[in-house]
Order: C-alpha cells, then structure tokens, then sequence
C-alpha cells in the first residue's frame, strides 16, 4: 500500500509540473527515490 501512495504522489507532482512527456517521467523518478529515501509514505 505504500508504494500505491508513493506512486500517486509522485506522479500527482510530476504531473503538475508540465515538462513534457520526458521531463514528467525524469520527475517522477526524482520524486519516487526522494519519497523513498526519506520514508515518507512507508
């Protein structure tokens, strides 16, 4: 279940910053690894 979470909010943030279709997945990795890192949603 936290990784359903991680993976909304990450790609909810990714969507809304508007790079593109390259840009969103590179910002969706970003922010899947720093929601990782720092335990948020674990």
């Amino acid at each position: 279940m936290s990784k359903l979470l991680r993976g909304l909010a990450a790609g909810w943030g990714a969507k809304q910053t508007g790079f593109g279709c390259v840009g969103t997945i590179i910002v969706f990795g970003i922010l899947w690894w720093v929601l990782g890192h720092f335990h948020i949603f674990q």
